[in-house]
């Protein structure tokens, strides 16, 4: 995966919003949060005019203020630290009676502008309990709001725009916490995926170094053995036998290089699906190929991956586009890969390169390569390498055997 292009974003986005079915992590996360719920407490535009107007007296307008803030306290506790909880504490079952007892003893002693608080109770019973039992709870508190408005001669205007939202937002709720619950699993899921796969490439490089260096170190150890033996009276024959230990020693090394770097070597088709998930969590459209069939050799599409991963993470990071296209394309006997963006540019001329494009430019060239950029009306990017040829037309790769039409003996090449 092109991990220097996701991980900025990803990390950007940790900090500034808390992913959902997951606690806020800091101070920044638990304001954004607090906002988001805050802004349902517009709803409560009817009581808090209410009480406002002081058409009451004091003790029920004082009583009125601190059974009102009372509720929006408990209401906000729940909502703000429950919602990602699985499994709830005794005293969250007691917090929801309260905020039906709440509900009830206003709307009687104060009026039907409170009724709006049983639509908060069953949004309540929705974000906090379990499915099961919210499926239970949201309709009594449904009907005991249709049951207090009949008792305080409530219009039927009012109770319909009640009775709505208070049945369909419980709901609503109880499909947010199933989605948070799907989340959390999925997150975990995911995290299980990456942890069985770097498993998996863990197994398979220590059978790698297994195979390599099994057969060398055992003819290193005979031979040293060997060389021991005959070094008191045939020192001509142990200098032979310390010849080979080195000579197979260095193969060996050259070997365990060799694996390593096919360990740590990116290929294509990963930075393509990591380079289409970053510049997605960056905000920048994305023209992508779904799949690359161009004849690379391991060497040539490892430069051109790591090209794309420094191009994606430069867009990415400072190009401030808004569109990126990236092609692969054979022509004239090379692969190229363009990755184009219209943003800023890399400077006057796009001639400005920075410490990431210059090794670049040096890892192309290795792999028989150039590197060449142009800054028009955004920034272009085009990492060049040579076709293997060798490896697309090879009767073997494609199925193909002797005398089969693939250019074998007795197909039409070969007359």
């Amino acid at each position: 995966m092109a991990v220097g292009a996701t991980q900025q974003p990803e990390a950007a986005e940790a900090r500034n919003a808390p992913a959902i079915g997951r606690a806020p992590e800091n101070r920044r996360q638990a304001l954004i949060k607090l906002v988001w719920v805050a802004m349902w407490m517009l709803y409560l535009g009817a009581p808090v005019s209410d009480l406002a107007e002081g058409g009451r007296g004091l003790t029920a307008t004082v009583l009125g203020w601190l059974g009102l803030a009372a509720f929006v306290a408990v209401y906000l506790g729940i909502v703000f630290l429950r919602t990602n909880a699985e499994h709830q504490p005794r005293r969250v079952y007691g917090q929801l009676l309260l905020l039906g007892a709440l509900a009830l003893l206003m709307t009687l002693t104060l009026g039907d502008d409170f009724l709006v608080l049983f639509v908060y109770l069953a949004v309540g019973c929705g974000a906090v309990l379990p499915s099961r039992q919210a499926h239970w709870a949201i309709p009594p508190v449904t009907a005991v709001l249709a049951g207090v408005a009949g008792l305080t001669g409530a219009g039927e205007g009012l109770v319909i725009s009640l009775l709505v939202p208070c049945l369909l937002g419980g709901y609503a709720m109880t499909g947010v916490r199933q989605l948070v619950r799907t989340t959390r699993e999925l997150r975990e899921a995911r995290a299980a995926v990456a942890q069985l796969a770097a498993t998996e490439e863990r197994l398979r490089l220590a059978r790698d170094l297994h195979d390599l260096l099994g057969h060398s170190l055992s003819l290193i150890t005979l031979k040293s053995e060997l060389a021991g033996r005959m070094l008191p009276g045939r020192p001509e024959d142990a200098a032979a036998q310390v010849a080979d230990i080195e000579r197979v020693s260095r193969q060996a090394l050259v070997d365990v290089r060799e694996a390593v770097s096919g360990y740590r070597m990116p290929t294509l088709a990963a930075e393509l699906a990591g380079a289409r998930g970053a510049l997605r969590a960056a905000g920048v459209r994305a023209g992508l190929p779904a799949t690359v069939a161009a004849p690379l050799t391991p060497e040539a599409e490892g430069a051109l991956a790591w090209a794309l991963r420094e191009a994606v993470t430069n867009v990415v990071r400072h190009s401030g586009a808004s569109r990126c296209t990236v092609t692969v394309a054979e022509d004239d006997g090379t692969v190229r890969l363009t990755v184009a963006d219209d943003g800023r540019g890399a400077g006057p001329g796009g001639t400005r390169r920075g410490n990431g494009l210059t090794g670049l430019e040096e890892r192309l060239e290795l792999a028989g390569g150039r590197l060449e950029t142009a800054a028009d009306g955004g920034f272009t990017l085009r990492a060049v390498v040579p076709a293997d040829y060798a490896h697309a037309h090879d009767p073997g790769a494609a199925g193909g055997g002797p005398g089969d039409g693939a250019g074998g003996p007795g197909s039409a090449a070969g007359a």
